[in-house]
């Protein structure tokens, strides 16, 4: 009873920062006296996994912002909730609610990761028997980490279990650089201890270490350090057992994504839910008003491309197809794009988001929530280009460099297609623009568009003039960064000041 007790509260209590409790209840926080066995630290670990498939991370409050901040996505639905429009329009306040729902449910990820170091450190076990264990609280907390430091930049960071309420509350924040050594620290202990495979791309293994170690360093501008670590794993496919899902299609096929090689990790819905937590709404969130396809009574029309991102992207490009779609069906008639609007007004005349909506699996809830997706955090493929933009850097003009571009082009055509065509011979700066493309249309409404934005500071680029979505809002000088949030500033006068402009 008393383990139950443990992880119930584990799993469902918020960011102790953020709590409203009036006791403290040390003896149910503290490690001591539950875990008695590597069995227990796995629990653990897979109560921060479970947190990770919540409506408030990646069920929907975390995902949808960065999907609406790019420049490939924005509101259809005018209707729709103002803290989901004012992320697409960068007026984001510091009480917007996706923020002050995600933020504490990300550091209640980050609680459960430093519980199950800490109790299995106390175990008193050998390396060989603990660490590969523990290596996954370590990912767990470098993921959930680095994720929060793009979005706010300096943070409170955690790296032991919360067991007095009120210290936590006077908590400082840390400096950006200092969160990143941290996280590269924990990637560098996953790297040696996690096992070369798992039975699940929802398990890290020393692949996905190294994988999210490049793409740490690429994201630092640690161009070599970046090159390295995804060259580890590319020399090393065979080993790690990875290689390029041979239909683009499939890995956005609920039914076929567990039988797959190309994902590194993912978050992984199963078509049931409890409450919140296994809970997905991206297919609502992205799906078409009205429409019959798939029989989970269509979608709501809240984040859909803008014309131009069809209008641009060449229709010669396999990936177009599998990642958009043009037709829906309405009273048993199929219809194009263009006349969406006709069968329910909150519908926009452009084609929709279709890697959430096509192939569902088996759903819990109307509107696909609670689908059977995986959603892949990293792909083989984004590993290769990751390579592929560290190495320009490095060593501008290289045919290896080409030939992992062309590697993840060569899927991209289909039924006898040359297109897209194979790079060489570019410059750096040619290489540099194309490559950014190249992850534009890869990875196109998998959550890391924005992510590209905010690293190479294109936002002026992107949302201005010439760009797919113009946003005149966007301040280069504000928005690259959230706000912190306002509940936890005024509980917390040490987290002072907010990020600039907010």
């Amino acid at each position: 009873m008393k383990k139950i007790q443990y992880i119930f509260l584990l799993l469902v209590l918020p960011f102790i920062g953020c709590s409203d409790l009036e006791e403290e209840p040390i003896s149910i926080l503290s490690p001591n006296g539950f875990f008695k066995s590597v069995e227990d630290v796995q629990t653990t670990i897979n109560g921060s996994f479970g947190n990770m498939a919540e409506e408030a991370f990646w069920g929907r409050k975390f995902s949808l912002p960065l999907l609406l901040r790019s420049d490939m996505v924005g509101i259809g639905d005018q209707g729709t909730a103002g803290r989901r429009k004012d992320h697409d329009n960068f007026s984001v306040a510091d009480d917007n609610g996706m923020i002050t729902a995600f933020w504490p449910r990300s550091y209640q990820i980050i609680a459960g990761a430093n519980e199950a170091i800490l109790g299995g450190k106390s175990l008193d076990l050998n390396d060989d028997k603990i660490n590969p264990v523990i290596a996954q609280a370590h990912f767990i907390r470098a993921y959930t980490y680095f994720h929060l430091v793009r979005l706010f930049g300096d943070i409170p960071y955690f790296t032991t279990p919360i067991i007095d309420i009120a210290a936590s509350t006077n908590v400082s924040k840390m400096s950006r650089d200092e969160v990143y050594n941290n996280i590269i620290s924990d990637l560098t202990f996953a790297k040696q201890w996690l096992p070369d495979t798992q039975s699940s791309s929802g398990l890290p293994t020393k692949a996905t270490a190294s994988g999210y170690l490049a793409l740490v360093h690429l994201t630092l501008n640690n161009f070599r350090e970046s090159y390295n670590e995804a060259k580890f794993v590319i020399d090393n496919e065979g080993r790690f057992e990875l290689e390029l899902a041979s239909d683009f299609q499939d890995l956005f096929d609920a039914t076929k994504q567990s039988g797959l090689k190309e994902v590194l990790f993912s978050i992984d819905f199963n078509g049931f839910r409890r409450g919140n937590y296994g809970q997905d709404y991206m297919p609502a969130l992205t799906g078409i008003r009205a429409n019959e396809f798939g029989d989970i009574g269509g979608g709501w029309s809240v984040a859909v491309p803008n014309i131009e991102v069809y209008n641009r992207w060449d229709d010669r490009d396999y990936r177009k197809s599998v990642s958009l779609d043009t037709i829906g069906i309405f009273d048993g008639v199929e219809d194009t794009f263009v006349n969406f609007p006709t069968y329910d007004a909150r519908n926009i005349a452009s084609p929709y988001i279709a890697k959430y909506t096509r192939i569902t699996g088996n759903t819990s809830n109307g509107n696909g929530r609670g689908s059977e997706h995986n959603y892949a955090q990293l792909r083989y493929a984004e590993i290769l280009l990751v390579a592929a933009e560290a190495l320009n850097e490095v060593s501008p003009g290289s045919a290896e460099a080409h030939g992992y571009v062309n590697r993840v082009r060569a899927r991209a055509r289909n039924n006898g297609s040359v297109f897209p065509e194979d790079v060489s011979g570019l410059s750096q700066d040619a290489f540099r623009t194309m490559v950014l493309e190249e992850r534009k249309w890869e990875l196109a409404f998998e959550f890391k568009r924005w992510y590209d934005i905010a690293r190479r500071e294109l936002g002026p680029e992107v949302f201005g003039p010439n760009g797919m979505e113009q946003r005149p809002n966007f301040s280069a000088a504000r928005d690259y960064l959230y706000p912190l949030p306002a509940d936890e500033l005024a509980r917390n006068p040490n987290l002072q000041p907010n990020n600039p402009g907010y």
